[in-house]
């Protein structure tokens, strides 16, 4: 609330705006840098979007909206997070289990013992949500999970109501549409394209049907595929949601001969992390060095120092694993910014860098999945964009002033090292045999990338137009959000989920995080 209050009338500061308006009528403005000129008219534009205009009445309704969004965000992140951790399933009978690998019974049988029970503890947090979607031959328990997963935070579900995001969802939107509506915009998605690179609403919209138009055939082959063989192969008359993945994993491992667990003990999660410092220092000519003795938020996070000849130019906060009360999924987030302070020196970029990968058991290492290695090279791909910056100007340093549906490129385009025959050596080695990948593995490896990446494209595409045409939309009392949901479901998916799914109710990337009318970003800059 003190951040939101100060940043609102910091933003709606009259004084302060004709300063900087009068710096970049100035003939002086002539003889700045690239990067300072890019920061002042980057800061004209926020002090407009942050309400500068507006008239007396006008800002303290602006700033009461802020306040209850910043309120409201909090609380659905919060929801989410509760009704994440409200589930679990104690299992005592292995057998319940079948098909689980390993490495995903060891973590069930940890969570158990952490809470001092016997036998396995199921939990909604992903380390165990989708190796149990992927692997578990125990279709009644697949079903159970999938349904208390995609009810979280809802009005169905085993927690109905408890923890119940609907009224959030309608409170958010109805105040994002007033807040754009203050500035002058038809919506809230045309005032987030103010900071953007896309140039207009219908820009967008026609970029992500024309990618779903592109896509849809290509799913439906799928889909229908994947149908036939778990007809013919298992006996599946009706493929559930709940039975894709498994099935999916089940044509993958027959049409290629790889599975993710079988990749899996190629990739500890130490020879990850140092072999992708190593293709880091071969890519951009640096050095990445652990500090233990530096201080850390928690006994899992290591910290390390960016070095360029010797020379440290950068450090981050590295957090992999997944553990109680932390927040699902996996992001970068900037701690400090390489600027000029006013006493001259040079203030170094700091990055925090967060994953959700199983922790280690008993000693051991964790052991990745190739699809989580790629996430961690996406999450360095950030961190390396904010940390390798050379701008000396905060505005605009590392992600700062970076369009947001640009800023996604370094990031994903780190990703692709991960798939390089040249670069797999490094950041495989088995655990027990110490062996790198064989070539016969990466080579199957390769050949399945692409396996059903139309469906898959789909499921983005339907998150991306839900999340812009919703803001695009929106009105109060007559928008239904699930209606919505359905509408694009009915454009875009190819197998929709059951009637009581409300996936909606937990995606924080739009309603608690920097993502509203943004999710986009992905397809835009991967495009």
């Amino acid at each position: 609330a003190v951040l939101t209050d100060y940043q609102t009338e910091f933003g709606q500061d009259e004084e302060l705006y004709r300063l900087v308006k009068k710096l970049s009528d100035d003939q002086v403005f002539t003889t700045f840098s690239e990067a300072q000129q890019k920061a002042v008219s980057n800061m004209l534009r926020d002090f407009e979007l942050a309400g500068v205009a507006l008239n007396e009445a006008q800002k303290q309704d602006y700033s009461a909206l802020k306040q209850d969004l910043s309120r409201l965000s909090n609380q659905f992140s919060e929801n989410v997070l509760d009704a994440t951790e409200g589930w679990t399933k104690h299992i005592s009978d292995k057998g319940q289990l079948a098909g689980l690998p390993d490495s995903s019974l060891d973590l069930l049988a940890s969570l158990a013992k952490g809470k001092e029970l016997d036998g396995y503890l199921v939990t909604l947090d992903l380390p165990c949500y989708l190796p149990i979607m992927t692997y578990c031959e125990n279709r009644a328990l697949r079903e159970e999970v999938y349904q208390a997963f995609v009810t979280r935070a809802s009005d169905q579900g085993p927690h109905a109501g408890k923890w119940d995001n609907s009224p959030l969802i309608d409170e958010i939107m109805a105040k994002r549409q007033a807040l754009s509506a203050l500035l002058g915009f038809e919506s809230h998605a045309e005032r987030s394209l103010a900071t953007k690179m896309a140039g207009s609403v219908d820009e967008v919209v026609s970029f992500l049907e024309r990618l779903a138009e592109e896509s849809f055939p290509v799913a439906e082959k799928e889909l229908s595929e994947l149908q036939e063989f778990a007809r013919s192969h298992y006996g599946v008359e009706t493929l559930e949601v709940w039975d894709v993945s498994f099935y999916s994993e089940k044509l993958r491992i027959q049409r290629y001969d790889v599975s993710q667990e079988e990749l899996r003990p190629y990739f500890p999660a130490s020879v990850v992390r140092e072999g992708m410092f190593a293709i880091v220092q071969r890519l951009f000519g640096v050095e990445v060095v652990q500090r233990a003795e530096a201080e850390t938020y928690h006994p899992d996070v290591a910290y390390y120092a960016i070095t360029r000849d010797g020379e440290e130019i950068a450090g981050f906060y590295l957090d992999m694993y997944a553990r109680e009360r932390k927040r699902g999924g996996a992001w970068m987030a900037d701690c400090r910014v390489r600027r000029i302070k006013e006493d001259g020196s040079l203030q170094l970029p700091v990055a925090f860098l967060v994953c959700n990968f199983t922790p280690p058991v008993d000693g051991r290492d964790s052991l990745l999945t190739h699809n989580e290695v790629t996430t961690l090279f996406h999450e360095f791909g950030h961190g390396l964009h904010h940390m390798l910056t050379r701008v000396d100007v905060a505005d605009v340093s590392g992600i700062n002033g970076v369009a947001w549906d640009v800023v996604e490129l370094p990031s994903q385009f780190l990703e692709n090292w991960c798939w390089e025959k040249e670069a797999i050596p490094l950041i495989s080695k088995h655990f027990e045999t110490g062996e790198a990948l064989p070539a016969s593995l990466l080579d199957k490896m390769l050949a399945a990338k692409n396996f059903q990446s139309g469906m898959q494209m789909l499921k983005q595409l339907e998150f991306a137009l839900f999340d812009f045409i919703l803001h695009r939309d929106f009105k109060s009392d007559e928008t239904r959000v699930l209606e919505l949901l359905e509408q694009v479901r009915d454009k875009v998916a190819v197998k929709k989920p059951p009637s009581y799914s409300r996936f909606s109710h937990a995606f924080s990337h739009i309603f608690a995080g920097g993502y509203s009318a943004g999710y986009y970003s992905y397809k835009w800059a991967e495009v």
